[in-house]
């Protein structure tokens, strides 16, 4: 197989894996020991910066170490994984932040089912506003009881 389908491979499961990353750090340490630093974005009205964005940092770490060890040793697969990584990052940012939350006023309309479904399943989080009792921690992929609500609003 050549080595181009491999990091393919890589780059596309590591995306992949940090869904369940990202929805087990939000459940257990953001809304757990980390509280502290999520605990704004809960809040009905955050700033525009939030102790929240110091997560950004934290999950950008292992990319940036995983492309230096990677391409110190002539794009091996830790530079791939850090790869997907990034490009996990970038996604996240861009329905989290942009759409969701319109934190950027880039796209600020839509009719799209998934993005409606995202957006259902990050406003029933948001329900909740304090770190005890919270549902729907993912971010990519929503829960089936979603996507059924979001046809039911359709109908």
């Amino acid at each position: 197989m050549n080595n181009w389908i491999i990091y393919f491979l890589i780059t596309t499961g590591t995306f992949i894996f940090m869904e369940g990353v990202a929805w087990f750090t939000h459940k257990f340490i953001m809304h757990g020991l980390l509280w502290v630093l999520h605990k704004d974005h809960h809040q009905k009205k955050p700033h525009f910066f939030e102790k929240n964005d110091f997560f950004f940092l934290i999950f950008a770490t292992p990319s940036i170490l995983l492309f230096f060890f990677g391409a110190r040793e002539g794009f091996n697969w830790l530079f791939y994984i850090g790869l997907g990584i990034l490009l996990y990052g970038i996604a996240y940012f861009m329905i989290h932040d942009v759409v969701i939350h319109q934190r950027f006023k880039w796209f600020s309309r839509s009719n799209n089912k998934y993005i409606k479904t995202i957006k259902r399943a990050h406003k029933m989080h948001h329900k909740h506003l304090d770190r005890h009792d919270g549902e729907s921690f993912g971010m990519l992929f929503a829960a089936r009881k979603y996507w059924q609500q979001s046809q039911k609003k359709q109908a």
